[in-house]
């Protein structure tokens, strides 16, 4: 059984996130406040990457929390991660 967690630990993101070989990226067309990604590997065409301060900003602006899975249910490690409400 996998299990997932949320936080909104700026560390903990990073942390999951680089170990995973991604990072911070927001949709193109999104605008300044922008939607979230995060990119793994090859970028998407639609996607720009942006620092990590830049990410971090609209991640608390939109009052996300950050929904992840460390595992996969046969004990891989997970990409499996959304971005959700705080409330």
């Amino acid at each position: 059984m996998s299990t997932s967690h949320t936080t909104t630990s700026h560390k903990k993101i990073r942390t999951w996130i680089e170990a995973r070989d991604g990072h911070p990226a927001r949709v193109k067309a999104s605008g300044d406040d922008g939607i979230l990604r995060i990119d793994f590997g090859t970028p998407e065409e639609n996607l720009e990457d942006i620092e990590w301060d830049e990410f971090f900003k609209i991640f608390d602006e939109n009052d996300l929390a950050f929904l992840y899975q460390d595992k996969t249910q046969d004990g891989g490690t997970s990409r499996f991660s959304k971005f959700v409400s705080r409330h």
